[in-house]
């Protein structure tokens, strides 16, 4: 891969709308650069006999069966609530009407 420059740097810089210091400019390419060599040694290892994942390892689900079951009755459900109405909770209003 083509080296970063500094004037890449500040040109990006330009267009991002940010200001770097000279000092910043060099530091970011000497990473930048460091990054793009890492990844040159790693586009370099040989690839070709291995086939291509998503995941390093086998995946295996790990849920239970979905089996339906029986639910609470509805005295069950509402048997801690504070205050019931015709089988439901009853919640004090939060939205009064405007009048």
């Amino acid at each position: 891969m083509s080296k970063v420059s500094r004037q890449d740097i500040e040109k990006v810089a330009r267009l991002s709308r940010l200001a770097f210091s000279p000092e910043e400019s060099e530091r970011f390419a000497a990473q930048l650069n460091s990054i793009l060599e890492y990844a040159d040694k790693i586009n370099a290892l040989p690839t070709d006999d291995i086939e291509p994942t998503a995941h390093g390892l086998t995946l295996a689900n790990v849920f239970r069966p979905d089996e339906p079951r029986p639910g609470l009755t509805p005295d069950e459900a509402l048997a801690n609530a504070p205050e019931t109405e015709a089988q439901c909770f009853k919640v004090p209003p939060i939205i009064q009407e405007m009048g």
